[in-house]
């Protein structure tokens, strides 16, 4: 793994590394709240506006990357964005000062390490919690450097423990998976319950899993429109549609430069709303075909099914990514209308970061002899 700051030049955008660059946008979003404090655990100090945003950022992991593992993917992270090649990993992030920092590191293919990740459905589960794990990685070291506003003596940095550390990660995985059960889990199921006892016709097993997927997309839409109105998560969903413009500029062929990049759309068929979108339309079709009574059993089966279900959604869009005139593929579209949502135009800047970090990947790449794939 390898960590540095990164000078760049472009035509466009000046020369960085603080040499004649304003700072961007960014400085203008303080993530550290000098107020109450939420943790302060073995000298950790986090406050209750960063441990929220840290939240939020942690619930948008699946919508913003990709994880297919044979293509060129990546992810929106704070002020910045990580891309991963085959075997490479690198994350860009820019600093309120305007310098760009990255940290990159080889990465093995989950199917490499294990044989049975190569089979159907396993294979997605595989290759999406290693998806997970490298983003929350790629989100811990893009908040520290997004809190880092260059105000404390480079020896005081050098010894001071990073603001954002393992333990409040680990921390903000269970408590994100919490959220996420009761959310998508308990929240619809209760709903569909205590309308099934107005309306009896809602007791019927298929008309029980039709309402119970409704509303629970209801509630998705209705969460990400929420997030959307937050300065700091637009400012994410502007670093998603930038990863997905330079994804789309690299799969092109042509030269992977921010021109290049801007004339591209900002959804894409891989991105992670669209999975996420398949996967509730998959679970919605799953449990209105399991002969399930009771609350709790119904429960306990939405959660005990979950990975399936997850499998299954990778397939799809694994297929959905290769034949886009199929008919299964019709099923990832509203996934690409929702990314209306989660992607917003980026700005040249933006672009310039994303751009860093497929460049930083792609290199890496190159240095272990692995084959740069275009889609």
């Amino acid at each position: 793994m390898s960590i540095h700051c990164s000078c760049f030049k472009d035509a466009d955008l000046g020369v960085g590394c603080g040499r004649g660059v304003h700072p961007t946008k960014a400085a203008k979003l303080q993530l550290w709240d000098n107020g109450v404090d939420l943790l302060n655990i073995r000298g950790y100090r986090l406050s209750i506006r960063t441990f929220f945003r840290l939240f939020a950022h942690v619930q948008m992991l699946p919508i913003l990357e990709s994880g297919e593992e044979t293509l060129v993917g990546g992810q929106a992270v704070m002020e910045g964005v990580m891309m991963r090649a085959p075997h490479s990993y690198c994350v860009a992030v820019r600093k309120p000062s305007g310098e760009i920092v990255t940290e990159e590191m080889p990465v093995a293919r989950v199917s490499e390490k294990h044989s049975y990740f190569k089979w159907p459905i396993l294979r997605g589960l595989g290759t999406l919690g290693q998806a997970m794990s490298l983003g929350m990685h790629a989100l811990k070291f893009s908040a520290n450097a997004a809190l880092d506003d260059g105000t404390k003596p480079a020896e005081a940095a050098s010894e001071s423990k990073p603001a954002v550390s393992s333990l409040m990660m680990n921390a903000q995985v269970v408590f994100s998976l919490l959220f996420f059960i009761v959310l998508y889990k308990l929240i619809p199921l209760s709903i569909t319950t205590y309308l099934a006892k107005w309306y009896p016709a809602i007791k019927g097993q298929f008309l029980n899993g039709l309402v119970d997927g409704l509303i629970r997309i209801t509630i998705f839409l209705g969460f990400l429109f929420i997030l959307s109105r937050s300065k700091d998560i637009r400012r994410v969903f502007e670093y998603h549609g930038a990863e997905h413009k330079v994804v789309f500029n690299f799969e092109s062929g042509k030269p992977v430069n921010v021109v290049n990049a801007q004339q591209f759309v900002t959804w894409h068929p891989r991105c992670g709303t669209s999975f996420m979108f398949v996967i509730m339309l998959i679970s919605m079709l799953v449990y209105m075909f399991i002969p399930v009574q009771g609350f709790a059993a119904k429960l306990a089966i939405r959660i005990a099914l979950l990975p399936l279900i997850a499998g299954l959604s990778y397939e799809l869009i694994r297929f959905a990514a290769k034949r886009r005139g199929s008919f299964l593929a019709l099923l990832t579209a509203p996934g690409l209308w929702t990314q209306r949502i989660t992607t917003k135009p980026p700005s040249d800047e933006q672009a310039a970061v994303a751009i860093r970090a497929l460049d930083g990947a792609m290199a890496l790449e190159a240095r272990q002899g692995g084959e740069l794939v275009i889609a």
